[in-house]
């Protein structure tokens, strides 16, 4: 489904579900007793009605907009301390890489201290995380599954043993309210449940909006007349940031399956039928988007699938703008001369779009 409409009703509708640990069963038996998808199958992302209700619930409390909006002043200061450290490595005209420096430590210490990671730990654990996201591919290779397996297992390895300690030392993070909060109880969870509830959060709560990150501040200084226009008009930041996900979003696509015999756009879809909503397609929908190959900050047809929609709709959603917002009018303020120098790297597979080199340097 590459329609705007269409992705929508993909996303939104009843008829569609989330293929899960049954559907992988039966059509991916490469993954039967891998510890990469006993995980992804359990998970929010991989179930559906009241199992993912259940799961889900448990973090929406913790990132409800209050809850974000009280991070505003942390994730100010991180990115302050961070855009420090690019300054200082990109003085006398050197080439520094802003997805190294700022783009991927900014999520990965807000997830981390989120949680409750010492900050010692965090860039061990988000290779940990970029191995596991090879589950997203939409055709995993012997190697995804072997990365996704150790990633995985490391990351469950060092969750449990959080879990623990917050059980006799709790703090005012994450681990603790699932290590020892009420709604945990009456949830249900197994401690095994609690530990995989951390490997999403942490692997989600960065990965995606690391390469958000990154690639809105590839699109702006690849159209220097955008980024001319946001230092005139800082206003524009919000729009901005929208503007980025829909030209180039992290997450080009995700599969739905129908749970009966129906419809949508007009094709006919049986039982059982696998369907992809290609949200990078429906962002370029010229029924939706005025001139959709243009990038233009202050276009009024704002919308963007680039959270999903409907029960599956990003928990991380709020901090991930809170995120990019802070971080575009900081780099207005703090280093207007940025400039690009040199081709990025693009990360390689399909599930996920973003860098994992981002050359930049301040223009004198």
């Amino acid at each position: 489904m590459t329609t705007f409409a269409g992705c929508q009703a993909v996303l939104t509708g009843p008829d569609f579900l989330v293929p899960d640990r049954e559907w992988c069963e039966r059509r991916i038996p490469e993954g039967i007793g891998r510890p990469a998808a006993d995980f992804f199958y359990s998970s929010m992302l991989a179930t559906n009605h009241d199992a993912h209700d259940r799961l889900r619930r448990l973090v929406v409390r913790e990132l409800s907009a209050r809850r974000v909006a009280a991070l505003r002043a942390r994730v100010e200061e991180l990115g302050a301390e961070l855009l420090d450290a690019f300054a200082e490595a990109a003085a006398g005209g050197a080439v520094a890489d802003f997805h190294e420096l700022v783009a991927l430590p900014l999520p990965v210490a807000m997830v981390g201290e989120l949680i409750g990671v010492p900050r010692a730990d965090q860039q061990g654990l988000s290779l940990l995380g970029d191995d596991a996201v090879r589950l997203l591919e939409p055709v995993r290779t012997p190697e995804d599954w072997a990365r996704a397996d150790r990633g995985v297992g490391g990351l469950r390895t060092y969750f449990a043993g959080l879990l623990h300690e917050r059980r006799s030392r709790p703090a005012d993070d994450l681990a603790s309210a699932l290590a020892v909060g009420p709604l945990t109880d009456s949830a249900g969870l197994t401690d095994d449940e609690l530990v995989d509830v951390l490997v999403l959060m942490f692997a989600a709560g960065f990965e995606t909006t690391a390469a958000m990150l990154g690639m809105a501040v590839h699109a702006l200084l690849s159209h220097p007349e955008q980024w001319a226009l946001l230092r005139r008009r800082p206003e524009l930041v919000p729009a901005a940031l929208e503007e980025s996900l829909r030209w180039d979003a992290p997450v080009p696509m995700t599969e739905r399956i129908t749970a009966r015999a129906t419809e949508v756009a007009g094709v006919p879809l049986p039982a059982g039928a696998s369907v992809i909503a290609v949200m990078a397609a429906a962002h370029r929908d010229p029924e939706v988007f005025a001139d959709p190959d243009a990038f233009t900050i202050g276009r009024p047809d704002g919308r963007v699938l680039s959270f999903s929609a409907g029960a599956h709709y990003c928990v991380g959603t709020a901090l991930a703008r809170l995120e990019g917002v802070v971080l575009l009018r900081q780099l207005l303020h703090r280093l207007p001369r940025l400039t690009p120098s040199g081709p990025p790297t693009r990360r390689t597979g399909d599930g996920l779009r973003g860098f994992t080199r981002l050359p930049l340097a301040l223009a004198g």
